[in-house]
């Protein structure tokens, strides 16, 4: 009985327990710095990516045109391969603002999803609360639109990104075949729902 007790104490202690604690993060001595995402930060550039967007039973394939317009502003607009609009969306600061969308995907629901998903992608900076480490890497703690996000840093520069609740990961943000200041290919799964957005560059 006592044995049954604090194995039950113990997965409880471990289920509540924190994001940075459960993955045996070590606190930095440096708590508020800068987070840094270089991905959509040359406003000079149009950043196009052939998309796969998977919703539950729903694909949308076509290409994805990420354009920082100001320094606070970036313009996201996803089409099919022949040019009809799939959606069409501005993020000023925290305004995101919904330019056009399909009717079957004009539902609360899924554009809060996609708000929170792109707005955590091409978000430049922010302002960490605090900083870890863990053999190679660098993980910063930032808010964005309210939600705990872990940045994930290696010698070649932000690597993932991890939305969390409660502990546990909601969202993943892979960045992969990173050359200079760009990422070829980007992953975005969650894992409470069945959405995965993958992005290859062209």
């Amino acid at each position: 009985m006592r044995y049954l007790l604090s194995s039950i104490c113990f997965f409880v202690m471990v289920s509540c327990s924190s994001y940075p604690k459960k993955n045996g993060f070590t606190e930095s001595n440096v708590s508020v710095s800068q987070v840094y995402n270089p991905y959509f930060s040359n406003a000079a550039k149009d950043y196009v990516y052939k998309a796969d967007l998977q919703f539950y039973k729903k694909k949308f394939s076509g290409i994805i045109i990420i354009k920082k317009i100001t320094d606070k502003e970036h313009r996201l607009v996803f089409t099919t391969e022949m040019g009809n609009k799939i959606f069409d969306f501005s993020f000023y600061q925290n305004t995101f603002k919904v330019n056009h969308v399909l009717e079957e995907m004009n539902k609360k629901i899924i554009l809060n999803v996609l708000e929170r998903d792109f707005t955590t992608l091409v978000k430049e900076f922010n302002v960490s609360t605090q900083t870890y480490t863990k053999e190679n890497l660098e993980v910063k703690e930032a808010e964005v639109l309210n939600k705990n996000h872990f940045y994930f840093y290696k010698n070649i520069g932000l690597t993932k990104i991890v939305r969390e609740n409660n502990g546990k990961e909601n969202v993943i943000y892979h960045f992969l075949d990173i050359e200079d200041t760009a990422a070829k290919r980007i992953l975005i799964e969650h894992k409470n729902i069945k959405l995965k957005i993958q992005l290859k560059g062209i």
